[in-house]
């Protein structure tokens, strides 16, 4: 997502039911109040969201893609709520944070972009409370190369070819859920668990 061009692909895609799912679950997690910390936060649909249906919370949603950046700005921006989400450009795997600094952590759809996504798990682990929510998505690679092709075909067929290109170079990025199980392993997120969620989703969950 370095380019502009990238970007506003990504942005125009068909997110909403799949981001109104997410934040559906962090409230069923718990989520309530506190200051949440937002991994990759592309075009900040999410944090908008969760900030509109709790106005207790505060959210720090943090990105690596000054494009994406641009994007979240102008999205927060217009749902007026630069008061209640401050974003940042940073790295997951380096997160400038001191340990337990937030009460919950989200992120979706990201982990399959980070090169070393076991050193951004850690991190994202490091920050969050012992007692904190945390719910992190993303798909799960699918067995094959056509099997790929399916998801596309099945749930972006409306999107720009540029579009379904980026969806299928994401599932063949992903994880399978024994792969996420093992990092769960070497991550300090004691009480989380894996799951799957949907027929193309996992999900690292720690409800309060």
């Amino acid at each position: 997502m370095d380019t502009a061009e990238a970007a506003e692909a990504y942005d125009a895609m068909g997110h909403g039911e799949v981001d109104d799912a997410f934040v559906q679950r962090v409230i069923e997690l718990g989520a309530n109040a506190g200051h949440f910390l937002d991994v990759g936060t592309g075009p900040a649909q999410i944090p908008i969201l969760l900030a509109q249906r709790c106005p207790h919370i505060h959210i720090t949603a943090i990105d690596l893609s000054k494009e994406m950046l641009k994007i979240a700005k102008r999205h927060v921006a217009d749902a007026d709520l630069t008061d209640r989400i401050t974003l940042e450009l940073v790295d997951a795997k380096t997160l400038p944070y001191p340990d337990n600094t937030f009460d919950g952590l989200i992120s979706n759809s990201i982990v399959h972009h980070i090169h070393d996504s076991l050193r951004a798990l850690k991190e994202m682990g490091r920050v969050v409370k012992s007692e904190g929510v945390v719910l992190i998505r993303d798909l799960i690679r699918p067995e094959t190369p056509a099997d790929a092709q399916a998801f596309v075909d099945r749930y972006a067929a409306e999107d720009t070819p540029c579009q379904q290109k980026l969806y299928y170079d994401s599932f063949l990025a992903a994880f399978t859920l024994a792969e996420v199980n093992q990092m769960l392993t070497e991550m300090n997120m004691p009480c989380a668990v894996v799951v799957q969620t949907t027929d193309r989703h996992w999900s690292i969950e720690r409800a309060v």
